[in-house]
């Protein structure tokens, strides 16, 4: 984990943590002006503890123990490749550690898990406004050229 603190621990979502994934994960849904139903929480909490591996996985980071990011992130097949690859859905970290590392971790702790799982490709998106968290990502990944419809169903 380049650059990150020496006090983070990033690990896996547990059984124990649905309040703290809870107030993270609603934090990033506000970032992005949007909100869930409760059953969504419960859904998506319980998908994250599934053992099923092609159901979302979840990480959270704590600095001092303190829960302050979370990524979830999801392996699936791809067409252009034999091995699936990996969508990084969602990543956040509080505004107060924002700049420290925290992000980086985050991310390179996936490519690690997708590494390990024979899954080499991963790929997110954000929307193009975000341009704190875009620093981040052209030091770490490349960007596409690829632009994003989606059916209208609201």
């Amino acid at each position: 984990m380049t650059g990150a603190p020496a006090h983070l621990v990033i690990r896996a979502v547990g059984q124990d943590d649905k309040s703290d994934w809870a107030s993270l994960w609603s934090a990033y849904l506000s970032f992005y002006e949007f909100s869930v139903a409760p059953e969504v929480y419960d859904t998506n909490f319980a998908r994250l503890l599934s053992d099923d591996p092609h159901e979302f996985h979840g990480l959270l980071a704590l600095l001092d123990g303190k829960p302050v990011g979370l990524v979830h992130y999801l392996f699936h097949r791809h067409c252009w490749r034999v091995e699936n690859v990996c969508y990084l859905q969602d990543l956040y970290a509080i505004p107060a550690v924002r700049g420290t590392g925290i992000g980086r971790a985050l991310i390179e702790a996936v490519y690690a898990r997708a590494d390990e799982n024979g899954t080499p490709g991963v790929y997110w998106l954000t929307q193009e406004f975000n341009t704190t968290a875009r620093q981040l990502y052209d030091r770490v990944a490349g960007l596409t050229p690829f632009v994003m419809y989606r059916r209208p169903t609201e």
